[in-house]
Parts: structure tokens; C-alpha cells; sequence
């Protein structure tokens, strides 16, 4: 058996919903619909009920959400924004690219930002934090919350692995000024592409984020019979539109999205009892989060990846050098131990909804005769 990390997730969901893909692609180019037009608007309209957020910005990618949503909140050259070291490079860059500085924070044990810290880093010039939702679990946002106000901060979410998660009676996003979404291919909401989304309950940051991802440009819902009144001041904006293309994609798949989150839990739980009793750390579990990811702790993870490619399994290890370690980006004074730690730890196993119930006990097998000399050893 041959079990991928995610390009049959890929192919596997073209073949079930191929008849319904064409027919939106088809209705695109028949009416010309490529910019800004009908299905970006109705995307943006299932993202925001989806979420439970009042309005929502369909934008070209994950990145420039978090891009877009600092500018929307005033950030400034010299000012800091506390991100974890632990993310995806993207919340990081965009801060440095809108000339502030990021004051990079370690993580706990399960990833996710160690809010103990978080006092402790506060300045004079702090400005935001951006907590990042990794794997689908959510971060302290009550906590998280309470300092930013305690400290006049905005808080940005990245929640790009945590579309649907939700912490108590709130979803990911919707505790801070914006949530920002990603729907590249590989998320659990993923396009043919690249594609993002910002989520937000204020109806001012929302009338900026739309003229900051359009040039600025307040004409750019004029085909769809809708003209927000024009800006007395012009700005600098940014070309990061949504594709129409893309939204009509995205508007079949939303549809089946709530039970590929339920396909997803369930290949999830069978690694949890499949895995248990290994000498690995499983991941931290949270009752209402969804399965991006499914990452296990391994002690030599390349003699793991090695075993696992010869039995045809293919696994994903990435980010094994900590962002403030990458040389030449100025971030090497930066003391974070749990961060160095994981990243030389951290495993990430097959999870995607169109994964077999054979396939996935295939890849528990494996996993398990990888570890059985080890378990007869403590016998």
C-alpha cells in the first residue's frame, strides 16, 4: 500500500465533485466573471455565516490577510507586535515588511503561544500580538483578550489552521479585531490555489480592509450593485483580490466542509488509540478543535521518516530550524528554548479527509513496527 501526505486528497476530491467544479469554472468564463464579481461576494458571505462573524474580505492569500489586517489597525514603522517564533514564516515577515518589529515569544508544550510570557514582553512601543492557532487548536484568547485591553493593544488571529475551531462558545477569528484565514490547497478549506480570508465584527475596520486589498480603490463593488460611499483621503492600498475563480471553488467546498471536519476528527481519534501505548508524545488535544494536522513528537525523526518512505508512507517534516534561527533575518537574539526544542521533534502524519479507514490503520501498522523493538526492550 502507498499512502501520501496530501496530493490524493487533491485528486480524490476532483473526482467526487468534478461535475460541480466544471460547471462553476464553466459559469465563470461563459459570463466573464474573474474580478470581484458575484462568487467572491457570495464566498464572502459564507465565510462570514460560517464563522459567525458579521463581515468578511476575501483576499489572495493567508499572507496578505495578516498584511492588510495590520495596516487596517494602524501599524507604523518602528513599532513592535509580540509573534510566536513557532508559526509559518508569514505573520512574522508581514510585520517586518510594514517596517515594525517583531518581538518573537516562545511557545508551551502544545504549541501554541506560552501566555505567561506575554506581560513580560510589553513595551512602550508595543502596538499588537498576533496569536497563531496552530493544527487547529485555538490559543488563550480570553487571556490573550484581557491583556491586549488592559494594555490598549489590537489583536490579530492567525487562524489559518483553525478555520471552524472553536474555544468555549467562539470560533477562531472572532475574539479579535480580524481573524485571518488561508485557503491554499492544502488547508482543510483549500482551493486550486492560492486564496485567504479576513473575518471581522467592526464595520470600520471592515470598510478599510475592502479598500486596502482593491488600490484603495472604493469602485470595486460597483458590478455588484452595491457603492459604499467614496473616501474623502486617499491611501496606498494593495492588489490582493480574491479570485472570482477561486470563490466559486471555494463555495462547493465550504458546503461539504463541516463533514470533512468530521472525517478528519475521526481519522484523528483512530491515531490517538492506535498510538497510545508508543514511546511518542501525541499531540495536545483540545475539545473543540479540528484536525489540520496530525503531529506527533518523535526522539530521531529523520530515522522515522527513513523507515516510513520504505514502507511507502510519506510523512512531512518542515520548519526543523526555528524562524529566529534562519540566518540573515536578524532574529538570533531571541531566547526561546521550547520553540528550539519541538522543532527538532515535531512529525507530521497523513490526515486528510479522503484518507481510507485501511489506509490510515496502514500508516498506524507501520508506525507500530517502527516501535516494536522498543517496546519488547522495556518488556
Amino acid at each position: 500500500m502507498k499512502v501520501d501526505f496530501i496530493n490524493s486528497s487533491y485528486r480524490r476530491y476532483y473526482a467526487a465533485h468534478k461535475d460541480q467544479i466544471l460547471k462553476a469554472l464553466d459559469k465563470c468564463f461563459s459570463k466573464g466573471d474573474f474580478v470581484l464579481r458575484e462568487d467572491v461576494d457570495k464566498f464572502e458571505k459564507n465565510l462570514a455565516d460560517f464563522c459567525g462573524a458579521k463581515y468578511a474580505v476575501g483576499v489572495n492569500s493567508g499572507t496578505d490577510a495578516l498584511k492588510i489586517s495590520y495596516k487596517a489597525l494602524g501599524i507604523k514603522p518602528g513599532d513592535e507586535v509580540i509573534v510566536p517564533s513557532h508559526t509559518f514564516l508569514a505573520p512574522i515577515e508581514e510585520i517586518v515588511h510594514l517596517g515594525a518589529k517583531p518581538i518573537l515569544i516562545d511557545v508551551g508544550e502544545d504549541a501554541l503561544m506560552n501566555v505567561d510570557l506575554l506581560e513580560g514582553l510589553i513595551t512602550e512601543k508595543t502596538v499588537g500580538i498576533v496569536p497563531v492557532h496552530l493544527s487547529g487548536k485555538v490559543c488563550d484568547m480570553p487571556r490573550i483578550m484581557a491583556i491586549a485591553k488592559k494594555h490598549n493593544l489590537w489583536v490579530v488571529e492567525d487562524a489559518c489552521q483553525a478555520l471552524g475551531a472553536y474555544l468555549g462558545k467562539k470560533q477562531a477569528g472572532t475574539f479579535a479585531a480580524t481573524g485571518c484565514f488561508s485557503f491554499i490547497s492544502p488547508k482543510t478549506l483549500g482551493g486550486a490555489g492560492d486564496a485567504g480570508g479576513i473575518i471581522t465584527n467592526d464595520r470600520k475596520v471592515y470598510e478599510k480592509l475592502l479598500l486596502l486589498r482593491n488600490h484603495w480603490n472604493i469602485t470595486q463593488n460597483a458590478l455588484l450593485g452595491h457603492q459604499p460611499k467614496a473616501p474623502k483621503i486617499m491611501d496606498w492600498g494593495y492588489n490582493s483580490r480574491l479570485d472570482n475563480i477561486q470563490a466559486a471553488i471555494l463555495n462547493i467546498k465550504i458546503k461539504y466542509y463541516p463533514a470533512m471536519l468530521r472525517r478528519r476528527r475521526a481519522i484523528g481519534m483512530k491515531y490517538e488509540k492506535g498510538l497510545k501505548d508508543l514511546p511518542i508524545e501525541l499531540p495536545t488535544q483540545q475539545p473543540q478543535q479540528i484536525f489540520q494536522e496530525y503531529i506527533i513528537k518523535v526522539p530521531d525523526i529523520w530515522k522515522f521518516k527513513k523507515f516510513m518512505q520504505s514502507k511507502n508512507v510519506e510523512l512531512l517534516i518542515r520548519d526543523t530550524t526555528p524562524n529566529h534561527k534562519l540566518p540573515g533575518l536578524g532574529l538570533e537574539q531571541f531566547d526561546l528554548p521550547v520553540t528550539e526544542r519541538i522543532a527538532k521533534e515535531l512529525v507530521r502524519l497523513p490526515i486528510y479527509p479522503e484518507l481510507t479507514d485501511a489506509e490510515v490503520d496502514y500508516v498506524i501498522a507501520c508506525v507500530r513496527e517502527f516501535f516494536a523493538p522498543a517496546k519488547k526492550a522495556k518488556k
